[in-house]
C-alpha cells in the first residue's frame, strides 16, 4: 500500500515515529494516532498506560467531526473508607509540590483498551496487528530514557517506589535493580506481550477475560474499588463536540459532562470583545485581561458547581448571553484598571485531523501482574476531584480537562491542538489558540510564548515576560509565583497546523519534550 503523506506532533520521538511509520505504510491519521497512543504507553508510561484513559477528536475527510470518550469512570460500588488502599504522596516539580493519591482505592475503571478497539472499528484501515507493531517492537527491544522522561520519573518518585514492580519497569535494562537514568536502555517485554495477546483476543480480554480478572481479584483482597461488573459495563462513548465561534474561527473541542473544553468556551467568550490583537503581546494589558479572565472561569467553576453539574444544557447556560454577560462586564471593570498528560496531533493529506488526549493521572503504584501495566489513579487526583476525595458519584465518567480542540480559520488555516498538564490545560490551549488567531504568531512562536496560570487566588508566570508587564501584573495579582524558565507546569501543546494554501506545519512543546514528524510524499 502507499504511503500517506502527513505529520505529528507528540511527546516523545519514538511516539512520534510510531505514526510516522504508520503513514509510511499507508495507515490514515487515526490509524497513525492508534500507533503514537500504543508507542506512548512504552515511551511516556508516567503519562500514558493502558491502563489510563483518554479522549480523541477526530474530523473526517468529509468533514464528520467525533469526539471518543474512552476516560476512566467511577466504580458502580464505593466501599467503606477503612477498606480501601489510598494514601497521600508527594510529587516535586523543582519549584512547586503538589500531592496525589496513590494505592489500589485510587484505580478508576479504565477505558483505554475500549477507546482504541472503538476507534480502530469506526476510523482505521490497518490491521491492528500492523498498528501495535512499532510499539510492540519498542517493548521489546526497548527504549533510551531521554532527559523529559527521567525528569518527569523524578517527580514521581514516590510513585515509582511504591511497588518493586513499578520499580521494575524504569529500571535499567542492562543493570537490573537499578533505577533508570538519562540514556538509559528501558524495556517492557511484558506489556509486549499484552499487545500480542490483544490482538489475538479483543479487548474482551482486559474487560471479561484473564486481565480483567486479575485487577478484579487483587481489587477484590487488597483494598481496591472495581469489580467485574464496572470492566463488564464500560464503553467508550461517541459524542458531538462542542463548537463555538472566536472571531471568524470555528472552534471544536470537548463536550460534557468533560469540563476543559466548556471552560475553555467561556474563557475565549470572555475574551473576544476585548479585541487582544489590539494589545502588543506580553503587554500588561494582554496579560492583565487574560488573568482576570482565567479568575472568573476559575470563579464560574465553583459558583455554578461545574464539576457535578455539567450536561449539555448547562454548557449552553454557561455560554448564553445573559450569563456570559454579567462575567464579559466584571471582566471589563477590571479592564479599565491599571496527571500526567500527554498530547497527540495527526493530520494527513486526505483531511483527517486526530487529536488525542492520553492520561494515566500519575498512577497508582500498582502494576497489573503480568503485564507491565501501571494502573490508573483518578481517584486520587485533586485536580478531578475537587470537592475532596471518596465524594465521587457512583458510574459516571470523571470529569476531565483533556481538550483536544480543532479550530478552523476563515483564511482556510485549520489547527490540531491539545495539551498536558492538569488545570493547566485550559490555559495552554486558550493562550495558543489567542497567540495564533489574536496576534497572528507563526505555530512555533505561538506555543513557544511564555505563559501565566491562574488557579486558586495564585498568579503563575513563566520566565521570559517583560519587567514592566510582571510590575503592572503585580499591582493587581499580589500572591504570585514566578518559574525560573520554561517548565512542563505549564502544559505541552503539541499542534499540527495546515496553513490557507494546504501544507501542513508541526510544534511539539519543547516544555513537555515535544517533537514533530513528517510523513513526506
Amino acid at each position: 500500500m502507499s504511503k500517506t503523506p502527513g505529520i505529528v506532533a507528540a511527546g516523545h520521538e519514538k511516539t512520534a515515529e510510531a505514526a510516522q511509520i504508520i503513514l509510511r505504510e499507508g495507515g490514515n491519521a487515526f490509524d497513525a494516532a492508534l500507533a503514537a497512543m500504543l508507542a506512548a504507553c512504552v515511551a511516556e508510561p508516567v503519562l500514558a498506560s493502558l491502563g489510563g484513559g483518554g479522549f480523541l477528536l477526530a474530523r473526517t475527510g468529509d468533514g464528520q467531526n467525533t469526539l471518543y470518550d474512552f476516560f476512566a469512570q467511577t466504580p458502580l460500588t464505593k466501599p467503606p473508607v477503612s477498606d480501601i488502599d489510598f494514601y497521600p504522596i508527594v510529587a516535586d516539580f523543582g519549584a512547586a509540590q503538589q500531592e496525589f493519591h496513590i494505592g489500589l482505592g485510587s484505580i478508576a475503571t479504565p477505558g483505554m483498551v475500549r477507546g482504541l478497539f472503538a476507534i480502530h472499528r469506526d476510523l482505521c484501515r490497518l490491521p491492528l496487528d500492523i498498528i501495535m507493531e512499532p510499539a510492540k517492537q519498542a517493548a521489546r527491544e526497548g527504549i533510551r530514557l531521554n532527559g523529559f522522561q527521567h525528569y518527569i520519573s523524578t517527580v514521581v518518585q514516590p510513585i515509582i517506589d511504591a511497588s518493586p514492580a513499578s520499580r521494575k519497569l524504569h529500571e535499567n535494562a542492562c543493570l537490573p535493580g537499578t533505577p533508570a537514568v538519562e540514556n538509559d536502555l528501558v524495556i517492557n517485554p511484558e506489556l509486549a506481550d499484552v499487545f500480542d495477546a490483544l490482538v489475538t483476543e479483543g479487548e474482551a480480554l482486559f474487560y471479561q477475560g484473564e486481565l480483567g480478572q486479575r485487577l478484579v481479584g487483587d481489587c477484590r483482597e487488597q483494598g481496591g474499588c472495581l469489580s467485574m461488573a464496572d470492566l463488564r459495563q464500560y464503553r467508550a462513548q461517541r459524542r458531538k463536540p462542542l463548537e463555538m465561534v472566536y472571531h471568524d474561527a470555528t472552534l471544536l473541542t470537548n463536550p460534557p459532562p468533560s469540563i476543559g473544553g466548556t471552560l475553555i468556551a467561556f474563557t475565549l467568550s470572555l475574551l473576544e470583545p476585548e479585541g487582544l490583537g489590539g494589545f502588543r503581546p506580553n503587554t500588561g494589558q494582554h496579560l492583565r485581561l487574560l488573568a482576570h479572565a482565567m479568575r472568573l472561569t476559575q470563579e464560574l467553576r465553583w459558583k455554578e458547581a461545574v464539576d457535578q453539574r455539567l450536561n449539555e444544557a448547562m454548557a449552553q447556560h454557561l455560554l448564553g448571553s445573559p450569563l456570559l454577560r454579567a462575567y464579559r462586564h466584571t471582566l471589563k471593570r477590571h479592564a479599565v484598571f491599571s496527571r500526567g498528560t500527554t498530547h497527540i496531533s495527526v493530520a494527513d493529506a486526505e483531511h483527517n485531523f486526530a487529536g488525542m488526549t492520553l492520561s494515566n493521572g500519575e498512577g497508582s503504584g500498582y502494576v497489573l501482574p503480568g503485564t507491565g501495566i501501571m494502573m490508573n489513579n483518578m481517584l486520587g487526583e485533586e485536580d478531578i476531584n475537587p470537592h475532596g476525595f471518596h465524594k465521587w458519584p457512583e458510574n459516571r465518567r470523571i470529569a476531565s480537562m483533556m481538550s483536544p480542540t480543532l479550530a478552523f480559520a476563515a483564511d482556510g488555516r485549520a489547527l490540531v491542538i491539545g495539551s498536558g498538564g492538569s488545570n493547566r490545560i485550559r490555559s495552554a490551549i486558550v493562550q495558543v489558540l489567542i497567540n495564533l488567531l489574536d496576534f497572528e504568531m507563526n505555530l512555533e512562536d505561538a506555543v513557544e510564548f511564555p505563559r501565566i496560570h491562574f488557579e486558586s487566588g495564585l498568579l503563575n508566570l513563566e520566565a521570559g515576560l517583560p519587567q514592566q508587564t510582571l510590575k503592572i501584573l503585580l499591582e493587581e495579582f499580589p500572591r504570585q509565583k514566578q518559574w525560573p524558565g520554561k517548565n512542563l507546569f505549564f502544559g505541552g501543546t503539541h499542534c499540527i497546523l495546515r496553513d490557507g494554501k494546504g501544507h501542513l506545519h508541526g510544534k511539539g512543546d519543547s516544555r513537555r519534550g515535544g517533537v514533530c514528524l513528517e510523513s513526506p510524499r
